[in-house]
């Protein structure tokens, strides 16, 4: 597979025809053709041609590109065993703090996900083509990237030379085998759904190594049964399990994209309940449109991008209760239900019915109304359900059973299709739920479900370690963490200083970080966590950190309703009393007024150590989690309440994080 527009050897470049050059750009190039971009690219041939007149044992490559991201790199130099990675600003008198950022997130991506430039020396360079020169420091980081250097079009060659000059001699780079490395990316929920509305497949942007669960595979199987289903004039329904940060709502958003066709008579839509997270998604997909459109002859307004992002990816409960105004079926054919498991029980849908919409009597889970509606449809519909393990952390969230008994109860004409992990107690919490359906209606498909976390590029092992951690398992606890500790670091600490610092100093580029609690936590207040404030949650996850209101500014809290399904790559977790441990088993708690009381009931309390799992499971990349040294005056927060989570944390194996 060719990565890039155009590859050569600088002698080839060099001798190559500009315009023979421009048109192998062209041809590849995958949207529209701007005039801004058809110059931009001839400034870079001649600048690049009159600058890399001495680097005949060089390579290089325009347009390179970084799935993960959906994004391109404007040129790779591959020189002296060293990656340059060049990010031209053409036009522009000043390096500004985006572009830094960007070459230094393409120089991340690289190192992390490109097999053949994990070991070695990766060096970003802005070139802002009309900026004076300036004078260039060499900081190099643990991992070989260095901090980005500056260039205008004169003095490329000197920079380059400069930087080569100063770095220790280098195994030379065979440009085959790099230009055609495996790429194992793991985008972010918010940078897959960004790629997959612009055009990219699940293919592109998921990782491919036979190590991976082949989040290909998953999506084939669902289509499959779309296009039987179509095929066959069947309403059909199937369930997608996963551990934490498998995929599944990447799965999920790649069938609701590639089904988003009205014309075919197939308009699908994503949906979900996770207020926070739709937010997010509409709001990053309106954002990105407007900024790729800026400044050509489809520029877009952010309310008319917001409009049609919306109509892609809906609030669960929005779609309910348009469904309730009116009884004809709905446009859309196909509807993917993130964490469906989460879907309220009949007592709580009627509550709210009640309390909030004035409908007395109402008499349907909202699974059930939801598969009504569907069923509307004279011909063909399907539903795809997303389940995730361990999850339910609201009250009224019907799990697994209420989809089934509507299924068993209403709707036998519909197939249903399972995946082979289904009846694992972390989704249907020790319930026989094949038993429920006659098994000519059933289908049981391994492809449906998703084994191996994928948020936690760094390690594959995150989601177990948390699970035996949350289990009281200190001895795989331990085994776990002495696996994925050179991977992924995570430290306990008791000073929150300290590790907002330590935060500050993993990220790099635009790298999220940020602080998390459980929505219990009220005795974190005096360390300046207010989990009362409520965030935004599209300006906490999607602003810059000059933003006060931006996780990144470490100062707005996100609780577990904030930040599920969404995730950052270093995280604080700060733990409070509400979950304690005893010296065998947690304590339960909940803070009422001004003392703590015992949580009794099993259903809240799953959902109190669902909380912890959830946050535990936001990072990408590391994490600290910061447990208060307590107060022996305050009774709230005495020391006693805190000392032995935090002993217990570090006899998982989990290391204590040191002021510096």
């Amino acid at each position: 597979m060719n990565r890039s527009y155009y590859s050569a050897d600088v002698q080839k470049f060099l001798k190559d025809d500009n315009s023979f050059i421009l048109g192998e750009l062209s041809r590849n190039h995958e949207f529209a053709l701007e005039d801004l971009q058809r110059n931009s690219w001839q400034s870079q041939i001649c600048i690049l041609k009159d600058s890399l007149e001495q680097f005949h044992n060089a390579s290089i490559a325009f347009e390179y590109s970084i799935p993960r991201m959906g994004k391109r790199v404007d040129v790779i130099l591959l020189h002296a065993g060293i990656i340059f990675v060049l990010e031209f600003k053409v036009g522009e008198s000043k390096y500004s703090k985006h572009a830094v950022d960007q070459v230094l997130d393409y120089s991340i991506d690289l190192k992390n996900f490109h097999e053949q430039s994990h070991n070695r020396v990766i060096i970003p360079i802005v070139i802002a083509t009309e900026a004076e020169p300036l004078s260039n420091i060499h900081v190099n980081f643990p991992d070989h990237i260095y901090k980005p250097l500056f260039a205008n079009k004169n003095n490329i060659n000197e920079v380059i030379s400069e930087a080569t000059s100063e770095i220790q001699k280098q195994e030379q780079i065979d440009p085959v085998p790099w230009f055609d490395s495996i790429y194992k990316p793991t985008p972010t929920i918010i940078e897959a759904a960004q790629a997959l509305y612009k055009g990219h497949s699940v293919r592109e942007i998921s990782r491919s190594d036979s190590g991976a669960i082949n989040l290909g595979a998953t999506s084939e199987a669902i289509s499959n049964i779309i296009e039987n289903s179509k095929r066959m004039g069947r309403k059909s329904i199937c369930f997608v399990t996963g551990v934490p940060g498998a995929g599944k709502t990447l799965a999920g958003l790649n069938i609701a994209n590639e089904r988003h066709n009205i014309d075919a008579d197939e308009h699908a839509v994503f949906l979900s309940g996770n207020g926070p997270l739709v937010q997010v998604l509409q709001e990053a997909l309106a954002r990105n449109e407007v900024d790729e459109k800026k400044g050509t002859d489809e520029q877009i307004t952010k309310a008319q991008a917001l409009t049609k992002t919306k109509s892609f990816i809906q609030n669960i409960h929005h779609f309910r209760d348009d469904a309730i105004q009116s009884e004809l079926p709905p446009i859309e054919k196909v509807a993917v239900f993130d964490e469906a498991q989460r879907a309220w029980t009949l007592n709580q849908t009627r509550a709210f019915m009640s309390r909030k919409k004035g409908l007395a009597g109402f008499n349907m889970s909202e699974p059930e109304f939801l598969i009504s509606v569907l069923d509307r449809h004279k011909d063909w519909s399907i539903i795809v359900c997303l389940i995730g393990g361990g999850q339910e952390i609201n009250t009224g969230e019907a799990g697994l059973l209420e989809w089934f008994y509507a299924l068993r109860n209403n709707y036998r004409n519909w197939d249903v299709y399972i995946s082979d992990k289904l009846t694992d107690s972390e989704y249907s919490i020790g319930d026989d739920i094949y038993s429920m359906l006659p098994t000519q209606q059933l289908t049981v498909k391994s492809e449906l479900h998703l084994a191996v976390s994928i948020r936690s590029f760094r390690s594959e092992k995150v989601s177990g370690f948390v699970k035996s951690v949350l289990d009281n398992d200190i001895d795989s606890s331990r085994l776990l963490f002495s696996e994925l500790k050179n991977s992924y670091p995570i430290y306990v600490s008791r000073n929150l200083k300290d590790a907002k610092r330590w935060l500050k100093q993993k990220a790099r580029g635009s790298e999220g970080i940020g602080v998390t609690a459980s929505s219990g936590a009220y005795r974190l207040k005096p360390y300046g966590i207010h989990i009362k404030s409520e965030i935004e949650p599209k300006t906490w996850f999607l602003n810059g950190r000059d933003d006060i209101r931006s996780s990144g500014f470490l100062e707005e809290v996100a609780t577990e309703f904030d930040i599920q399904g969404l995730e950052l790559d270093w995280t604080c977790v700060a733990w409070d009393a509400n979950l304690r441990f005893n010296g065998h088993s947690w304590d339960y708690k909940a803070f009422r007024g001004t003392v703590w009381q015992n949580i009794n009931d099993d259903v809240r309390k799953r959902y109190l150590l669902n909380a912890y799992r959830v946050l535990l499971t936001r990072a990408r990349q590391g994490m600290v989690i910061f447990v208060p040294e307590g107060d022996p005056s305050d009774e709230t927060r005495l020391p006693e309440f805190y000392d032995p989570i935090f002993y217990y944390l570090t006899s998982c194996g989990i290391p204590v994080l040191h002021s510096t």
